[in-house]
């Protein structure tokens, strides 16, 4: 499985339980969990001893940041903007 990058467009694969998401704005307190299908952007790369984990931003459409999370590989899915020849 192809490892991330810095500001790679990233989908959510699994919800992410609210315990492992530091909220920016308080309004989403009352979400058990961040959906199946949030979009995000990879902002930092933790290199790992096994596997590495990624610091990801999730914000609205005019730009906000309403949370993030640190997520592993299995847990989101490369978004493509053009399509690429394997």
């Amino acid at each position: 499985m192809k490892n991330l990058n810095l500001l790679d467009t990233i989908a959510t694969l699994k919800p992410i339980p609210l315990k492992r998401l530091h909220l920016v704005e308080s309004d989403y307190v009352m979400l058990e969990n961040l959906p199946v299908g949030q979009v995000g952007t990879v902002v930092n790369i933790y290199d790992e001893q096994e596997e590495p984990h990624y610091l990801v931003e999730f914000a609205d459409l005019q730009g906000r940041e309403y949370a993030m999370a640190t997520l592993k590989r299995d847990e989101v899915l490369i978004l493509h903007y053009e399509l690429s020849v394997a």
